[in-house]
């Protein structure tokens, strides 16, 4: 998986979309014109290669009584210091694994510095955090439990707590060998959360080649989504999350944005190499529709302003209304299901 971390990488990326970049250009100045070329027809194949990505797997088995252990523990306000916050009171399935808000609120009401990132598919992500500075699921538990605006906790405590509930004592006797311990609650949390993933969605049928499922404007929208460059990013299975970037490549975000916090500065925080400063891992898009407010900030509350703020600032064009329109209708294709239903 590409990581944004030296000039290789970036030098690559530059190839790739010189390669490209002619195809694209002619054929997005001709919507410009207010024309629709050939190349955005319906009728017209646009190979998926170009977008790079796959549908979510339908069947992937996990062991069941891990993921209904940590399904508890995730729901657990006790993992917080004064037992009021949980995994899902900043991921909430039924928003799309996030909480809605544009920071969330952990214990003594602390405001935290960053919009939560949705839960559902995040086993799909090369990295967690908007940083990346969690390698996976069972690190990623660190950062909230430890943080004093979010959990406030510690392992140790935890233990503590849990230790006299025979209920967890007993399940854990029986789904671990070596029973009660902080690997084993981050293993079952990180099961349960690894089992939150949104297969079948319509635009999962599309791939699958089942063109009726999506509509006439959905489709031209994910062939303007690739012909545009926003699938250099957003590829893959989870259309995102297996690498960084710069937010605000083509144009100053922060600048027209204005007060810059240190959550802005996305993996400088982490390596202090100048060349990351303003570097996030890409977010996913699956259920954006559901995921308001969008990008790390949380300062964009409509889909089309994120789309719109992406075209001007990662691709460095100002694209039309009926293009942008096609494009978030597209995106709504993205919804998936959880366990049979809509989370």
């Amino acid at each position: 998986m590409l990581r944004w971390d030296g000039s290789l990488q970036r030098i690559g990326l530059l190839l790739l979309l010189v390669a490209t970049g002619a195809y694209l250009w002619w054929n997005i100045a001709m919507v410009d014109d207010g024309e629709e070329p050939a190349a955005l027809r319906r009728d017209t194949f646009i190979p998926l290669s170009m977008a790079v990505t796959q549908p979510i797997p339908k069947n992937i088995q996990f062991d069941t009584a891990k993921v209904d252990l940590g399904r508890e523990l995730f729901n657990d306000v006790r993992l917080s210091v004064d037992d009021t916050i949980s995994c899902a009171s900043c991921h909430v399935l039924s928003k799309g694994g996030t909480d809605g808000m544009v920071h969330s609120i952990g214990v003594n009401g602390g405001e935290g510095g960053i919009n939560a990132p949705t839960i559902l598919n995040s086993a799909f992500n090369f990295t967690q955090f908007w940083d990346g500075r969690a390698a996976n699921l069972e690190d990623q538990m660190d950062g909230p439990v430890n943080h004093p605006k979010e959990m406030g906790s510690s392992w140790s405590k935890i233990l503590a707590k849990l230790h006299d509930d025979k209920h967890y004592l007993e399940a854990f006797s029986k789904v671990y060998p070596d029973g009660f311990m902080v690997a084993n609650i981050k293993d079952a949390i990180a099961t349960y959360e690894r089992s939150l993933i949104t297969p079948n969605s319509r635009f999962d049928s599309y791939l699958r080649g089942d063109q009726q499922a999506i509509s006439e404007q959905e489709e031209i929208g994910f062939k303007k989504f690739q012909l545009y460059g926003c699938s250099t990013c957003h590829q893959g299975v989870n259309l995102g999350g297996n690498m960084y970037e710069r937010m605000g490549l083509m144009d100053d975000y922060f600048g027209d944005r204005g007060n810059i916090t240190e959550a802005d500065y996305g993996r400088y925080n982490i390596t202090h190499k100048e060349s990351d400063r303003y570097y996030f891992r890409v977010p996913s898009l699956r259920n954006v529709a559901r995921t308001a407010p969008y990008f790390h900030d949380g300062r964009t509350a409509r889909l089309r302003d994120a789309v719109e703020i992406m075209a001007k600032y990662q691709l460095g064009r100002e694209i039309p209304r009926a293009d942008a329109d096609a494009i978030v209708a597209f995106l709504h294709t993205l919804d998936g299901e959880y366990e049979g239903s809509e989370p």
